[in-house]
């Protein structure tokens, strides 16, 4: 079996993807280095979560290869990888509380026996802590604001222990504080060395937290540093839009002379 370099996490080669007849995207390239916090931002029907669903081997490309710490997605070795969809993409319409909906993180650590152990409840306890939301352990996580269910999300990818955290639109739905906590925890979490990946709309939160930013439209626009990729042309070949990008020191700010279509 084909393997890659150690330090690298994920690698894309030539990838193709497809719904019927309808081509995503064609001939992607894309490497991504282990600890590495990233942001993937462009609009609306992109191929963003088409292309985070090919690293999670839950479609199948039509032409391409990606490999996921050294091993091809579709016959990768064990790894530990947590995913957090979109908010509006889940629903609990069945009785479920927030230790119950994090014990979900546990459920490949329990082998053939499907309930849990004193160790599978000290874990999801420690990462209720670490994520502020122990006093709601025993509450319906219906009963939670959007922030707080966010948490609750990421705190059952957490209990899996993962090396490799994806989310798909983290900050969507919540307020401006909620949107700062949070990507002020993943922060924390990428310093303990878990690497992070993200799709967001929200191009003045990642040009202000993350250290790595891909602007990507049925392919890879550009990739680097905010102070480098967030330019008036990148982000106009990006969004198809003027986007007025505003520099005071460290600081970038952008505002869109027209609305940027924000889902995938």
């Amino acid at each position: 079996m084909i393997r890659i370099k150690e330090q690298t996490m994920i690698e894309i080669t030539k990838l193709s993807c497809r719904y019927g007849s309808n081509e995503i995207f064609k001939g992607v390239n894309l490497k991504i280095e282990k600890g590495i916090f990233a942001g993937i931002v462009g609009p609306n029907g992109s191929g963003k979560t088409t292309l985070i669903k090919s690293m999670l081997g839950v479609i199948k490309p039509a032409n391409g290869k990606v490999y996921v710490n050294g091993g091809l997605v579709k016959n990768r070795p064990p790894f530990k990888i947590g995913y957090i969809p979109q908010l509006e993409a889940i629903e609990w319409d069945f009785p479920v509380t927030v230790e119950q909906a994090v014990m979900m993180g546990r459920y490949n650590k329990m082998g053939i026996l499907p309930w849990s152990n004193k160790e599978d409840k000290r874990i999801v306890r420690d990462v209720l802590e670490r994520l502020g939301i122990i006093q709601y352990i025993n509450h319906h996580i219906k009963t939670l604001s959007g922030g707080e269910q966010q948490r609750v999300f990421l705190a059952r990818a957490l209990a899996s222990e993962p090396e490799l955290l994806i989310l798909d639109e983290p900050t969507s739905g919540v307020d401006l504080k909620t949107q700062h906590d949070i990507l002020h925890l993943l922060l924390s979490l990428n310093k303990k060395g878990i690497t992070i990946i993200l799709i967001t709309h929200d191009l003045n939160a990642v040009a202000a937290h993350l250290p790595w930013i891909i602007c990507f439209n049925k392919g890879i626009i550009a990739e680097g540093r905010p102070e480098d990729v967030f330019k008036p042309d990148i982000l106009k070949k990006t969004y198809n839009a003027d986007v007025t990008v505003v520099r005071s020191g460290s600081l970038i700010l952008m505002a869109n002379a027209k609305p940027l279509n924000t889902d995938d």
